[in-house]
Parts: structure tokens; C-alpha cells; sequence
């Protein structure tokens, strides 16, 4: 099969799963990098050793599995840590992540990966790369008000990530998600007839714009 691979990023809060929706009722196929995480991590998982060797014992429960909270904590506030534990995951990441592709059943797959640029081997498998965007007023807002985070929590969680510049550089679409649905959905609309035109093979059975 002749797939489509979509790289789809952006910062916390930019209303990613928005998208995923959308595309996932047009008939995508969708991965999540951060479900693929947590399996690797997993007890058995192929990364799981690495992280208790690294982080110690103590992020673990008593079943043996990691506590990811205890071990967000620590990287959260921890930008080394964070890059120590990402070293560790993200190589065992791309190798799932090729894995699901291949075995994905809709010629259109989208991965949507939080650091995809970042990783360095993520985006090498995927054909574009989609940036989705929100100003900081709408990041904090959404993180309050839909995942009832503290706000000084989520003010240093935005902080800590990577400026979204340097993904748009990095992008071949920008998503600009700071309006109303409608207008996020306009410009799927767009981008859904536009990708039509140029991969008709593998968009070829997906549901069209207008339904």
C-alpha cells in the first residue's frame, strides 16, 4: 500500500487533538507517539530497563510499572533530566512508531508527536510535517480550564517547551488554532482538498471535503 505519512507537532495546548479528530473521521489512520511512549516504558517494554536504571527504583509503583507522575516531576523540572529520559525513549519510539505505520490499514496515517522535531527520528518517516499553533493566552487557558492544571504549573510547562518558531520553521503547514472551531476547521477543509490534489493515490476512497 502507498501511504501518506503526516507528521503532526505543536506546543501543549495548541488543540492537537482537535485535529486528530477531524482527520480521524475522514478516515486516517492515527498514531500517538505518546501512547507508543508509554508502552515502551512499560514493564517488558524496550525501554523500560533503560529508565529504572537511570531514574532509580523510586519511579516505580509497586507493581513494578513506572509512576509516570513521579517521573514528569522530575524531568519537568529538570531540563537535563528531560533530555536524558527522551535519549533513552525516543530511539525505542521511532522503531514502534515504523512498526504501527507499516501495519496501518488507511493510506493516510498521522503521527502526532509532541516533540517530532525535536526527536530527530520521528520526522524522517514522515512525507510533511504539520505545525499546529496557539498563542500563550490560549495554552494557559485551555490547560486551567479543560485539564484543571494550577496556573503556575502550566505557566512553567508552556515555559519549558521549545519556542514554537522554531517549528514553524521547520514546517510545511501551519495550523493557527487561537480562533473558533469553524475557522480550525476551515482551514482543515483546505488543507484536506489541497492534499486530494496532490496525493490523489493515496487519498483516493478518503472521505472529500464536502459530505
Amino acid at each position: 500500500m502507498s501511504r501518506l505519512v503526516i507528521g503532526l507537532t505543536g506546543n501543549i495546548a495548541t488543540g492537537k487533538s482537535t485535529i486528530l479528530k477531524y482527520l480521524a473521521e475522514k478516515g486516517a489512520a492515527i498514531i500517538d507517539a505518546d501512547k507508543l511512549a508509554h508502552r515502551v516504558m512499560e514493564p517488558g517494554g524496550a525501554a523500560y530497563e533503560a529508565v529504572v536504571r537511570s531514574f532509580g527504583r523510586e519511579i516505580l509503583n509497586e507493581d513494578s510499572t513506572i509512576n509516570r507522575k513521579r517521573l514528569g516531576e522530575i524531568v519537568f523540572s529538570d531540563t537535563s533530566a528531560l533530555g536524558r529520559l527522551e535519549k533513552l525513549v525516543h530511539p525505542k519510539v521511532f522503531d514502534l512508531g515504523n512498526q504501527e505505520i507499516e501495519e496501518a490499514r488507511s493510506p493516510l496515517v498521522i503521527l502526532e508527536a509532541i516533540k517530532l522535531l525535536e526527536a530527530g527520528l520521528m520526522v524522517t518517516l514522515c512525507d510533511e510535517v504539520w505545525v499546529v499553533i496557539s498563542n500563550f493566552a490560549t495554552q494557559l487557558r485551555r490547560l486551567v480550564e479543560n485539564r484543571s492544571m494550577d496556573e503556575s504549573k502550566a505557566e512553567r510547562i508552556i515555559g519549558i517547551q521549545p519556542p514554537q518558531a522554531a517549528k514553524v520553521n521547520q514546517a510545511d503547514r501551519v495550523i493557527d488554532n487561537n480562533g473558533a472551531l469553524d475557522e480550525l476547521y476551515a482551514q482543515l477543509d483546505a488543507i484536506w482538498a489541497d492534499l486530494c490534489q496532490r496525493y490523489p493515490i493515496q487519498m483516493a476512497g478518503l472521505q472529500p471535503v464536502t459530505e
